[in-house]
């Protein structure tokens, strides 16, 4: 039996791709001497908080992720970053392959709630591997790859935070619900607003007057918890 190690040697942020996209480079090493004619692996990557520390500033932003600080011995748990496949080339001891992880921006997702809470460093991963392996000298054999292969690996801050500016340069995102979404798109052809910005603006803008029962600043409040006109 073939036995199969993994290690993570680099991250970058693709800069062609269509999406958010990190490409993560990998070293593949197998046993022996015994071909391995393909590699078909699924990885599951993990967020570990509880492995680094956090400034104030970062805590504070954790807090709806996590909770307050003194309850983190208990809250600060894994937190689910990707779940990708590969097909890795024929290869004999050792090889190296792009693992690449499309990514987004919605901050409703705890992952991406945790990076962009955080200002420096580094981001704690982990990666499990799992998969099939094709091996043999004359012919093919059929292994597993185990469930129990992983690789820890410390992702720098930077490399996120250039990946977002390159799609969304200066941007922020907020999901909302399709009827708030129109009720928003009335207003703006209602009152010719440009953008979405100067849409989204104007509504900041009105003074105390409390809004028409459905008026989308409403509906805006409703969702983002904003209470500020």
């Amino acid at each position: 039996m073939t036995e199969f190690s993994f290690a993570c040697t680099g991250v970058r942020a693709d800069r062609y791709a269509a999406g958010p996209t990190l490409v993560f480079r990998l070293r593949v090493t197998a046993s022996g001497h015994t071909p391995v004619h393909a590699l078909a692996l699924r990885c599951q990557i993990r967020i570990e908080p509880a492995r680094r520390s956090y400034a104030a500033a970062e805590a504070d932003g954790l807090a709806d992720l996590f909770g307050e600080r003194s309850r983190w011995g208990s809250t600060l748990q894994p937190v689910q970053f990707a779940q990708v496949s590969l097909m890795v080339p024929g290869f004999v001891g050792a090889t190296e392959a792009d693992l690449a992880v499309p990514c987004t921006y919605d901050m409703d997702i705890a992952a991406t709630r945790y990076l962009e809470a955080l200002a420096d460093g580094e981001v704690p991963l982990l990666m499990l591997f799992s998969g099939t392996a094709f091996t043999g000298d004359r012919g093919f054999q059929v292994e597993p790859v185990p469930w129990d292969r992983e690789a820890a690996f410390r992702m720098p801050v930077t490399v996120w935070r250039e990946m977002v500016e390159q799609h969304f340069p200066g941007c922020g995102w907020i999901r909302l619900p399709r009827d708030t979404m129109d009720d928003l798109l009335a207003y703006r052809s209602r009152h010719a607003l440009p953008s979405w910005e100067a849409t989204v603006q104007a509504l900041l803008d009105m003074d105390g007057a409390d809004p028409p029962a459905h008026d989308p600043l409403r509906a805006l409040t409703a969702t983002t918890g904003r209470t500020d006109p």
